[in-house]
């Protein structure tokens, strides 16, 4: 059979999380509400944050970008599978499934560049407490959170303009979305240059942040150790332990997806691990972030109380 020209594919089937139909309820109320709980979450940080001038600082800064991509993140995928489900259709155009695409990968670059800025505070905060105000001077943090946002849109278009270069012969993608390694593996091209680039682009933006969270981490802990009070250290900890529960939630399923060999990736573990990087931490982080954050629950709480007040 020859191969089919790229053109000749005007869309794509979107297998979706499960091909039994009588699943489809309970992952469109799951989702949804998962979904609800993520926009309500993270738009709720990013006002608190914005609306209360004592959290304008380098650490909330970060969390209000960190949020915002997350609601950009899930924003870009879960929906569209809502509407799969219950139109009960599951086609995408191809080029609203680049679009999607693109997408994905943007928010999934910044991510993980901003989670590694956070550890880079964090850093600073507790080995340079001194000098925290001096390095982290507003110019340093717009870059460092500028800077992902201008880095990720080169390396995302990059993988667009390689994709469309690409010959299809099939349109049925077991995923919810579009993927970038569902998509190789339905090209009857040669993807080399393609999966070349994906291994250099998660060399980039995942594995050198995550060494990097890594070193700053052992730092750390080593001049948290340093602390003579026992409630001292335990108070460094705690100013820590929030992020490092989004960076093993993050970092533990993008490395299996993307830096772990093909031969031990699987369809259901690519979707398993995509609904944890697209649903899943989007959600938690807000909670993670507010739960045991006295600021910026007292933020909330002023807000709420605002809200309240001149609604009333």
């Amino acid at each position: 059979m020859e191969p089919r020209n790229q053109t000749s594919i005007s869309e794509f089937i979107l297998l979706g999380l499960s091909e039994k139909t009588e699943m489809e309820p309970l992952l469109f109320a799951l989702f949804l509400g998962m979904y609800v709980i993520t926009v309500v979450g993270n738009l709720l940080i990013i006002l608190a944050i914005s609306s209360d001038s004592h959290l304008h600082t380098p650490m909330y800064f970060f969390l209000a970008n960190l949020s915002l991509v997350d609601f950009g993140l899930a924003t870009n995928t879960v929906p569209k599978m809502l509407v799969n489900i219950q139109t009960k259709s599951k086609f995408i155009s191809y080029p609203c499934c680049l679009t999607q695409m693109y997408f994905f990968h943007f928010f999934g670059i910044v991510d993980s560049v901003l989670i590694a800025a956070m550890a880079y505070d964090r850093f600073v905060a507790i080995c340079h407490p001194l000098h925290y105000a001096t390095i982290m001077s507003p110019r340093l943090c717009g870059l460092l959170a500028g800077g992902p946002w201008v880095f990720s849109y080169f390396i995302s278009l990059t993988h667009i303009l390689l994709m469309v270069h690409l010959v299809f012969c099939g349109n049925k993608i077991p995923h919810y979305f579009c993927d970038l390694n569902p998509l190789l593996r339905l090209s009857c091209t040669d993807t080399s240059v393609n999966k070349i680039f994906v291994l250099i682009v998660a060399g980039m933006v995942i594995a050198t942040p995550f060494l990097c969270i890594l070193a700053s981490y052992a730092r750390i802990i080593v001049a948290i150790m340093q602390v003579p009070s026992a409630g001292g250290r335990k108070k460094a900890f705690s100013t820590c332990s929030s992020h490092l529960s989004v960076v093993a939630l993050f970092y533990g399923t993008t490395i299996g997806v993307y830096l772990c060999p093909s031969s031990v990736r699987t369809a259901v573990k690519e979707k398993a691990s995509a609904v944890m990087y697209t649903a899943v931490t989007p959600m938690l982080n807000p909670f993670i972030y507010s739960l045991r954050n006295r600021d910026i629950n007292g933020a909330l709480r002023k807000l709420i109380n605002r809200k309240i007040t001149s609604s009333s």
